[in-house]
């Protein structure tokens, strides 16, 4: 399958351990030297109206991803992914 950077911004990225959707995907990290993805990054979210603050970014290795499909990106579920762990840490 072949993909371009514009077709995996804006796709769901989701857990395979319990389905939670961590986010959108909003921009993706690569190696200048091979020209390889090394992560996707999951935007933050705005605070209240845009004005209070934002929560961290998310960033999923390459590695972590199980399969890239139409609409969304299943990921391998880590201990930060998943329920009463508190997503936004690394």
């Amino acid at each position: 399958m072949r993909c371009t950077v514009t077709s995996l911004c804006d796709k769901d990225v989701i857990t395979v351990c319990d389905g939670m959707k961590i986010g959108t995907v909003g921009d993706v990290e690569f190696d200048c030297e091979t020209g390889c993805i090394t992560a996707l990054i999951i935007c933050g979210k705005q605070g209240f109206f845009g004005m209070v603050g934002k929560t961290e970014d998310i960033r999923i290795k390459w590695s972590d991803i199980e399969i890239i499909g139409d609409d969304t990106i299943l990921v391998k579920c880590k201990d930060i992914f998943c329920h009463g762990s508190g997503r936004n840490r690394r």
